[in-house]
């Protein structure tokens, strides 16, 4: 999951290279699938960050 997490961050960064200058919309978010669940992930290109806001386990 931390791969995923690190892709992620390195796909925005190459995007919105100077996030706080940023002055349109945030791109929307996703879902990662990963072995066992999967993550929901919000990125917000001004506070240069990429939140996870919802993990869900589905146990197998």
């Amino acid at each position: 999951m931390k791969r995923k997490a690190d892709e992620l961050v390195r796909a925005a960064e190459a995007v919105h290279l100077h996030g706080r200058a940023h002055k349109g919309i945030d791109p929307k978010g996703g879902d990662v699938i990963v072995p066992g669940g999967m993550f929901r992930y919000q990125v917000v290109v001004r506070g240069e960050r990429v939140y996870i806001v919802q993990i869900t386990y589905l146990g197998y």
